[in-house]
Order: C-alpha cells, then structure tokens, then sequence
C-alpha cells in the first residue's frame, strides 16, 4: 500500500509537472497570450489522472504468480481503456475515424516501444546479476 500512495504522489505531481511546462511551452512559443480556466483545468486535471494511472499500473509487472504475457495484456487494457476515453473527453483526440486510427497507431507503437525498451533493460540486468551470482559460488 506504501508504494501504491507513493507511486500515486509522484505520477500526480509529475502530470501536473507537465502541464504547466506544456502551459508555459504554449503561451511562451505560441501565438497565445491569454488561457481559458476551463480548459486549463480540464488539461491540468487529464494530465495529473494520466501521471497517476501510468505511474501505479506498473505495478502489475510485480505481481509474481503472473505471466509476462498476463501482466502486459492487462496493463494494455487498463492502460488503453483509461487513456483514450479520457483523451477524447479533453480534447487531445478529435472525434474523426482518421484521428483514432493516428491515434491507435501511435499508442500501439508508443507502447510497443516503450515495453521493449523495459524488457530489454531488465533482462539485461537479470543477466548482470546471474553473472555476478556466478562469480560468488
């Protein structure tokens, strides 16, 4: 439970952390010198429950009894059944058939990415580890 909560601090802060250099990118190098409250704070709110869920869902890959493949479909799910109704609640999907294809597209490759590059490292270091183990005995 302790690492949920802390886990969920930090993913909250970091969202938040973002929109405001995102808030900051926009009105410094765009042509915006005045924000709307509303959908500031409905970018703000989206991007802090997006720091949360992608920061505790990780949790999952450290549930022992499960599978690699069990992990992973299950965090997809989660992942993809939270992110894109709210992305298109906010307003960073438009409501096209073209912009969810672009967008399916580029979460899958996203994802994809990004759970190789973390299968990759972690193997790598099970196998540093074995390594090291093998010079002990």
């Amino acid at each position: 439970m302790k690492t949920f909560l802390f886990r969920s601090f930090i993913g909250i802060f970091f969202g938040a952390f973002l929109s405001v250099l995102t808030t900051y990118a926009i009105f410094f190098f765009g042509d915006v010198t005045v924000f709307q409250a509303d959908p500031f704070i409905k970018n703000s709110l989206g991007s802090m429950f997006c720091g949360w869920f992608f920061s505790v869902t990780p949790l999952l890959f450290e549930i022992e009894t499960w599978s690699l493949f069990r992990q992973t479909a299950v965090h997809f799910l989660i992942v993809t059944c939270l992110f894109f109704p709210l992305s298109a609640w906010i307003g960073w999907m438009p409501f096209t058939l073209t912009s969810l294809l672009f967008f399916i597209a580029v979460f899958l490759v996203l994802y994809g990415v990004i759970w190789l590059g973390f299968y990759l490292y972690f193997r790598h270091e099970s196998r540093k580890l074995n390594q090291q183990l093998e010079h002990i005995e």
